[in-house]
């Protein structure tokens, strides 16, 4: 995946809070044990910090949070940049996706209001309360923002196996702004339930079609020059290593489906891959009928 060096970015989206540092996080159980816990809060991206934010419906709590700490901005300008950092990168994904969903909200008579993505090291305040890196990324719908710490790629790679790379990346950033659509559009639900079927799954998977529909219209955005087949498929070996049962496998030996809040490997591929062939919204009705 490469950006179009010419592609002038927006770095207004994104607020850079890296090394500013916050307060602490209280971890209520979900079902995992300790170490599933811990283990678990690092995949949980796709993906929220727990109390309100999306979608880490697992139990997890933060305690309140104070005012937003101020951030810098980031020194990138075009897709050349994008190109050759990481944070440039991520940026641009930043501004793609929300180029996608801005167009498909005017074009349907509708409002969209962008979501700044919030980079963070340790911990940071947020509308949902202080969220700590182990959180893992997540949407929250209190302040409409994305939070990430970027070490989590390394995470993903090193700790789950995920193949990474930049379109790795791309879905995970993705995935979040679908769960702020989500909300624009009075799709997020305020009691989730557990299990294969439940609602939570239902919640992160249909996250998971809408970034596979901005992947349809990545290149129509202007700021990336191709998705190949490569690509795609390091967006599904991504969305793989944080399905449910693989989750569980590894860090307690089995697989239980009714505590499932994200859905399994299988389901998040299927998801991701539907909204891409579909390119729309429309198609990624995950709370009617089987998934």
């Amino acid at each position: 995946m490469r950006f179009r060096p010419g592609a002038r970015l927006d770095p207004s989206q994104v607020q850079d809070r890296r090394g500013m540092g916050g307060g602490g996080l209280a971890v209520g159980g979900g079902g995992l044990g300790v170490v599933g816990i811990v283990v678990y809060l690092l995949v949980a991206f796709l993906g929220g910090g727990g109390g309100s934010t999306y979608g880490s419906l697992d139990g997890i709590s933060v305690g309140a949070g104070g005012g937003a700490a101020q951030s810098a901005q980031l020194d990138c300008t075009t897709g050349a940049d994008a190109n050759e950092r990481q944070d440039c990168r991520i940026l641009g994904d930043v501004n793609s996706v929300q180029k996608y969903w801005s167009g498909w909200f005017r074009s349907h008579g509708k409002s969209y209001q962008e979501a700044d993505t919030v980079f963070f090291t340790g911990s940071t305040s947020t509308g949902c309360g202080t969220a700590t890196t182990d959180v893992g990324p997540f949407y929250c719908p209190a302040d409409k923002h994305v939070y990430i710490d970027l070490g989590f790629y390394e995470e993903l790679h090193d700790r789950f196996g995920a193949q990474g790379g930049p379109f790795a990346e791309a879905y995970v950033i993705a995935h979040e702004y679908g769960h702020h659509a989500q909300d624009l559009l009075g799709d997020l639900r305020a009691n989730e339930t557990q299990g294969a079927s439940g609602t939570s799954v239902r919640t992160e998977l249909q996250a998971d079609c809408y970034a596979g529909v901005w992947a349809r219209h990545a290149v129509a955005t202007g700021y990336i020059v191709d998705l190949t087949q490569q690509d795609i498929q390091q967006g599904l070996d991504a969305a793989a290593a944080v399905g449910d049962d693989r989750i569980q496998q590894e860090t307690q030996g089995q697989v239980n489906p009714e505590t499932w809040t994200h859905g399994s490997s299988v389901m998040r591929q299927k998801w991701f891959l539907r909204g891409y062939q579909r390119g729309e919204p429309t198609g990624c009705d995950t709370f009617s009928g089987s998934l």
